[in-house]
């Protein structure tokens, strides 16, 4: 399972340095990361996302709440997906990425959530020969499914952090999830919850996914744009992609 977050813990909420961190000299070039967003609609209207909070053992973001996610692998560009990202979201990835990176983030966002989580966003078809992180998959007689996913935002980790990351967020509903891995465990996230946009507010969240859900609230109103926050020489910018 992947451990790192595409999100830098050195800063408090209110975007200062954590006491006795400077900054890294490193400028190296962010690395592929996606997380996904989980909605469910209830019956009064309300929408609720799905939260878990980070082990307090993890070096990055120590109890923050976040959505399931994290850095894409070199095997996620073949994972064997029973459908590929719908052509909206295909076209936007590749503005910025090759088609094979683009399928790879997609894939990312499917195998964090079942790792994180255990649940499994997937169609009935048989996987042949399954590598170890597609296994929950193959035991459901599942194949991950990238249909589902629309795009919701990206986040790019300023220069100078450590880690840095060029992250997408990838949302999907609740009707997505085929099942549960059986005998699954939570380990990397816990408190897994679901929490209504409101609510979230409450929660001790990384600056960057307050970003992402005011953009998931102005997705949820109607097409939007998908934009990017990143940091300029000139200081913190959010752009359409």
């Amino acid at each position: 399972m992947t451990t790192a977050h595409p999100f830098d813990p050195t800063r408090h909420s209110e975007g200062k340095e954590a006491p006795g961190v400077k900054p890294h000299p490193s400028v190296r070039k962010p690395a592929l990361a996606a997380s996904l967003i989980l909605t469910r609609e209830r019956a009064n209207g309300t929408t609720e996302i799905l939260l878990g909070r980070r082990s307090g053992a993890h070096v990055f973001m120590p109890r923050k709440y976040v959505f399931p996610g994290g850095r894409v692998d070199r095997a996620d560009g073949y994972a064997p997906l029973a459908s590929e990202p719908a052509e909206p979201v295909r076209e936007v990835l590749t503005r910025c990425m090759s088609e094979r990176r683009a399928r790879a983030a997609a894939a990312a966002a499917i195998r964090e959530t079942a790792e994180e989580t255990g649940l499994l966003i997937g169609e009935s078809a048989p996987i042949a020969r399954p590598r170890p992180q597609w296994q929950p998959f193959a035991q459901a007689g599942l194949s991950p499914a990238a249909a589902p996913l629309e795009l919701v935002a990206r986040a790019i980790t300023p220069p100078g952090r450590p880690r840095r990351f060029d992250a997408w967020f990838f949302r999907t509903r609740e009707e997505s999830v085929a099942c549960r891995a059986d005998g699954f465990m939570a380990a990397e996230l816990e408190d897994l919850r679901w929490v209504s946009l409101e609510d979230t507010a409450s929660l001790d969240l990384p600056i960057i996914t307050r970003f992402v859900l005011s953009e998931l609230a102005g997705h949820m109103k109607g097409p939007a744009p998908v934009r990017c926050a990143r940091v300029t020489p000139k200081g913190p910018r959010v752009d359409e992609i």
